[in-house]
């Protein structure tokens, strides 16, 4: 096999997450072991986990990475805001891999041609391009997904920057297609509510989970709209459950709940965090 050279350099390890591999374990690994799950009867499909700072967001996260430990998928397509301005609407990344102070994941080249020619067939345009981009929202999640999963898995990485149904709709279609012959998990990368307090976050965050478990991706993206709820990644989320619906998903359940004020003990401005799990049931 050929070296890997072309690998995006991480911008945040060491500030968003450890920068020591060691340090790096031991943080995720205590996150998952804490964890407190539900019974989830059912076959997992895809997942949703915050992507704050793990100081803030780790235990939450911890939840949704504990309830797909031990899994050995082939594939992980991660979808993700992107928090920079940009005329254009969906994006991948042209590097190779992706670098972690845990090594490197391997990004599914022909995934993302195959994405990116169903998304052109149906929206007429498909994922546009970056290198050594500071996006942090999908890379938070790889350490997780490195620690988490049994084996190595390449990586399907789409960062939306236009949250409109229409796109996140044929996002959801194309993904759909795009993994039904791969043994995939899916991951949407969000937060809630941004800057509220604690007590006005709660309600806002409690409507956009409420909807999310309702397995209502046109309401989570409308809610933001009417202003009754905020979630940075909602395009990701409403993808997600279109993809994973068309995949025999039939089931969502939150799984941990917090705020950023929990960990800081200030509630005056927070900032929400939520896990999910999305699955086929068994009944």
């Amino acid at each position: 096999m050929a070296e890997i050279t072309d690998i995006r350099p991480s911008p945040i390890a060491g500030q968003w997450y450890p920068g020591s591999a060691e340090r790096l374990r031991t943080s995720i690994d205590g996150y998952m072991d804490a964890a407190d799950l539900p019974a989830i009867d059912g076959d997992i499909m895809a997942i949703v986990a915050p992507h704050a700072g793990y100081v803030y967001s780790g235990p939450v996260a911890g939840h949704a990475f504990a309830a797909v430990r031990g899994q050995s998928p082939e594939m992980v397509a991660v979808i993700s805001p992107l928090h920079q301005p940009s005329p254009n609407a969906l994006f991948t990344s042209d590097h190779d891999a992706y670098k972690t102070p845990l090594g490197s994941v391997l990004i599914d080249k022909q995934a993302v041609q195959d994405l990116d020619d169903r998304l052109k067939a149906e929206l007429g345009f498909g994922l546009s391009n970056v290198r050594n981009d500071g996006e942090h929202s999908l890379e938070i999640e790889l350490p997780f997904l490195q620690r988490a999963l049994a084996g190595e898995f390449k990586l399907l990485p789409v960062m939306v920057r236009e949250q409109t149904e229409a796109i996140t709709h044929a996002l959801g279609n194309a993904l759909a297609q795009t993994l039904a012959q791969r043994d995939c998990l899916l991951v949407a990368s969000t937060d809630l509510s941004h800057f509220y307090s604690q007590e006005i976050a709660n309600d806002f965050d409690e409507t956009m989970l409420s909807l999310l478990e309702s397995f209502d991706p046109e309401g989570f993206l409308k809610a933001e709209e009417e202003q009754k709820g905020f979630a940075c990644g909602r395009g990701a989320v409403a993808a997600i459950l279109w993809a994973a619906k068309e995949l025999g998903a039939d089931k969502v359940k939150i799984v941990n709940y917090a705020t950023s004020g929990d960990v800081s003990g200030d509630y005056s401005r927070v900032v929400g965090y939520g896990a999910a799990v999305i699955y086929k049931s068994n009944y």
